[in-house]
């Protein structure tokens, strides 16, 4: 780290009553150019505290006469703009995560790292002040995405591990995303996993690499995703589906701070911030004994709840047209006051993917540049949307496209009474075409009747 921080006047408050370890902390601080002060106890701690402005807090969790987490309660409760971490004993998780929730920036285990004590300095005294600029990718004004937007603010400065729930399409990627944009690693690398599409066989060299030679196929040392996020964040997406056995090793991983390689001798440490995310609870998996419950623990210090889409109805109309603008180009396109009515009250089972997804289908279904209702091809209000198969089942993509498209020449047909020639014209397609695809289709006039070209 460059000396500039000498220049710039930066302070760390040390908290800890063991002379050797105060000393070994201080003189590396010394040589990242840095500033020290030092307390031997909770009271000392509280009195410099008030005395002056520190860029850093780092205490020990066994006082003298307390706690250190008394020291994180204190600079929480007070606002003071200091980051501040915990140095636990080794193995001691539980101390770390109730200082992580009590806002403590990060940690360190007994015997500290020196390597791991860099990385902490350098990542909390370039913490920026999150900005409002990543809001606007979080569309809308309902109370329960405030909360949100709220928290991924507040947790943006912190290293702890975040866990984001919700429903499906809800937009889970895209809150962990703001937290990394927002925080002090948003100039590093984020690795987005898909846990549950990796085979089981594979997933412990795609998260700790391998060396050449470890296995049949491993002709050179490859790195992993922890090591491709070294720096950086770590986003573990349907982290639910980890078989328990690469829950072991994960629960390992994130609280050593070191990996090994598959076929490796020795581990290698690694700076990573986690955050993960699921559409399952977590708490009953653990209680299904489907999901470890100290990883649980690890991976859910902070939590963010995603509100499904029919929790903010008054957010769809804003989050529709912002959509409908960025799919439509320059292209000129807009909905009609029915079609705005109609998604409100639509329940969207698959939230704001799926609401994407009506708007490209319906975009494709309009003929004058508005976006009519019955262009939006939404299931009924109180009707079973597992019923209707265009709807339900994205997949196989052929399949799907055509249930979309009969359900569209139906409905075109009953509005002109089975009229070709008129549900050709509202559908902008030829007689020719409409009546080739609804041979393919197998759609046939209920009354015999035909009508020609």
């Amino acid at each position: 780290m460059p000396n500039s921080y000498r220049a710039n006047g930066r302070v760390v408050l040390l908290v800890d009553d063991e002379p050797d370890i105060l000393e070994l902390l201080e003189l590396a601080l010394r040589k990242m150019g840095l500033d020290v002060d030092k307390a031997a106890n909770v009271r000392d701690a509280l009195a410099r505290l008030a005395a002056r402005r520190y860029d850093l807090c780092l205490t020990d969790m066994r006082l003298p006469d307390g706690e250190g987490m008394q020291v994180v309660r204190h600079i929480a409760q007070h606002n003071l703009d200091v980051p501040v971490a915990v140095i636990t004993a080794h193995g001691n998780m539980e101390n770390a995560v109730t200082a992580l929730k009590a806002g403590a920036f990060d940690y360190l285990n007994k015997p500290v790292s020196l390597d791991q004590l860099r990385a902490l300095v350098k990542s909390a005294l370039s913490l920026p002040q999150p900005g409002p600029s990543g809001d606007k990718m979080l569309l809308g004004q309902s109370p329960a995405m405030q909360k949100v937007r709220d928290l991924i603010e507040r947790v943006a400065r912190s290293q702890a591990p975040v866990h984001v729930s919700g429903e499906s399409g809800s937009g889970k990627e895209l809150a962990a995303r703001l937290i990394v944009q927002s925080g002090a690693r948003r100039d590093q690398s984020m690795v987005a996993v898909n846990c549950g599409a990796i085979p089981e066989n594979l997933m412990e060299s795609e998260f700790f690499g391998y060396k050449k030679g470890a296995f049949t196929g491993a002709d050179k040392d490859r790195d992993g995703f922890f090591q491709a996020a070294h720096g950086g964040t770590l986003f573990l997406d349907e982290v639910a589906d980890l078989p328990l056995a690469m829950q072991v090793k994960l629960l390992r991983a994130i609280q050593e701070k070191r990996v090994r390689k598959v076929g490796a001798t020795g581990e290698e440490p690694v700076d990573v911030r986690i955050i993960s995310a699921t559409h399952h609870d977590l708490a009953e998996r653990v209680k299904q004994g489907k999901f470890r419950q100290d990883l649980y623990y690890r991976l859910n210090v902070i939590q963010i709840q995603m509100p499904a889409l029919r929790e903010s109805r008054e957010d769809i109309p804003e989050i529709a047209q912002r959509i409908l603008e960025r799919l439509r180009g320059d292209a000129d396109a807009n909905f009609s006051e029915d079609a705005l009515k109609a998604l409100q009250s639509y329940s969207f089972p698959g939230n704001v993917r799926e609401l994407e997804n009506i708007i490209e289908r319906a975009m494709a279904m309009c003929s004058s540049g508005v976006i009519e209702e019955q262009d939006l091809l939404l299931v009924p209000v109180g009707h079973d949307q597992s019923d209707n198969p265009s709807l339900s089942s994205k997949y196989p993509l052929p399949k799907y496209l055509d249930q979309v498209e009969r359900q569209a020449l139906l409905e075109a047909l009953e509005q002109t009474g089975f009229n070709r020639t008129a549900a050709a014209k509202l559908l902008g397609l030829t007689f020719r075409t409409i009546r080739y695809r609804m041979e393919r289709l197998g759609i046939k006039d209920p009354h015999g009747a035909g009508d020609e070209e």
